[in-house]
């Protein structure tokens, strides 16, 4: 993986490891209408004009109309709402570890799909390490959680993994900036009349206020823009391996900021997490194998353009 698609790998591990606490400390304050409307509300007002300035944006939008729709739906629409849901009775760490399994379902879809991506040895062992870190993380702190709850974020699970193979096979030729506004938009008038009705009598506290502001702007915004980068760099396989980053960044966070002990047992996940990920998103074997289809070598040969976040 090139130097550009480590660095947007690594700040997808950071930013998209934070929102299961944020999310945790908004939902229990206002309705998880509420708390994807105002993501998505805040991502749109920040991403739509700077989309609308560089121009292009309602032709794009126009042209790809179809599987833009069925993009926002499977990663934004249907995921926020259900994962923010189930966060009311299952745990952050329980939510981390289902969600981890994002790779695993993308590479079985992807290859029943005809994935031109070659999934080898090396590639198989890193999911399958990264995913016993996870485990090795998580299992001893899951507490609660019910039938509907897991449902809920295993619905999360099949959105995140079938969202990138549609970016990558269908919008390849719609700039980043603006397919995340044309999403973002779109998920906001969706959820604004459910957030209208179930909106809390009063104003929520600052804190809850403060989490808000941070999944809109930090880990939708910024986040979403640089996925859609990422999975252009990489491709939607090893692109969706992020997931193995983001509950270690979640205990990296507790340890740092609220002084929560590192075991033995979290630095040996921390260990198998690194080393997962970095097998998962080696590049492959060259023999019998094609390129990725959607990476920036590609784009720049064809003639089109890699839009940067």
């Amino acid at each position: 993986m090139s130097a550009r698609g480590w660095f947007l790998f690594s700040l997808m591990g950071v930013v998209w490891g934070v929102p299961y606490l944020l999310i945790k400390v908004a939902v229990d304050a206002v309705s998880p209408p509420v708390v994807v409307f105002t993501r998505c509300a805040v991502g749109a007002a920040l991403l739509l004009p700077f989309a609308l300035r560089r121009g292009g944006f309602s032709t794009a939008v126009r042209a790809h109309w179809r599987p833009l729709l069925a993009f926002a739906c499977l990663e934004i629409m249907g995921p926020w709402y259900t994962l923010t849901d189930a966060e009311r009775h299952l745990s952050s760490s329980t939510a981390g570890l289902l969600i981890a399994g994002v790779p695993i379902v993308g590479v079985v879809l992807a290859r029943l799909l005809g994935d031109t991506e070659r999934l080898g040895v090396r590639r198989a062992a890193g999911l399958t390490l990264g995913l016993t870190g996870v485990a090795v993380l998580t299992v001893p702190h899951l507490t609660g959680g019910d039938a509907r709850s897991l449902s809920e974020v295993l619905l999360t699970v099949l959105g995140y993994a079938v969202a990138p193979l549609i970016a990558a096979r269908r919008l390849k030729e719609v700039p980043s900036l603006h397919l995340t506004a044309a999403c973002l938009t779109l998920a906001a008038l969706v959820y604004a009349p459910a957030a209208a009705l179930t909106r809390p009598s009063a104003l929520p506290s600052p804190t809850v206020l403060a989490a808000l502001a941070a999944l809109g702007v930090i880990c939708t915004a910024v986040a979403f823009v640089a996925f859609l980068e990422l999975i252009k760099e990489t491709g939607p396989t090893r692109a969706t391996v992020v997931t193995y980053v983001n509950p270690a960044v979640a205990v990296a966070a507790g340890a740092l900021f609220l002084a929560e002990p590192l075991s033995p047992t979290v630095l040996a996940a921390f260990a198998l997490i690194l080393a997962g990920s970095v097998l998962a998103t080696a590049a492959g074997s060259r023999r019998g194998g094609r390129p990725v289809p959607w990476s920036a070598r590609q784009t720049s040969r064809a003639g089109g353009r890699v839009e940067s976040p």
